[in-house]
């Protein structure tokens, strides 16, 4: 691995990646599904699936000192494309002025969940 990239967040030991890395001014977020602080998996209805994965995106990108509003590019892979209204409304209140990329598709995760979602930050280093 180059020193120019450098790891964010605990390893989980049985996954082959980070939840993030950074490289150069960059920050990229791996695929994030619904779970709690304790990286506990939280199951519910698409808007709570929608909360908590955002909200574990936040939680790793607060690791290096940024934030959602450095987000540029995000990937969200919904499992029932019915639920995009309203998953894009919980979106949108994350994202009010919608100042980012963003790519949805209709896709079943490797696990159980409704969502998930991965994310380029631009986080000049300090």
């Amino acid at each position: 691995m180059s020193d120019k990239i450098q790891p964010i967040g605990k390893k989980n030991p049985n996954l082959p990646f980070h939840p993030a890395v950074r490289a150069g001014d960059f920050i990229f977020v791996s695929g994030q599904v619904a779970k709690d602080e304790n990286g506990n998996m939280c199951a519910g209805n698409i808007e709570e699936e929608t909360r908590w994965t955002i909200e574990s995106v936040r939680r790793i990108l607060a690791l290096e000192g940024a934030e959602l509003s450095d987000i540029v590019k995000m990937t969200v892979f919904i499992e029932d494309a019915r639920n995009f209204g309203r998953y894009n409304k919980i979106f949108a209140e994350y994202f009010p002025a919608g100042v980012l990329a963003r790519t949805t598709v209709e896709a079943r995760a490797v696990i159980e969940c409704k969502i998930e979602m991965d994310a380029i930050a631009y986080k000049p280093e300090a």
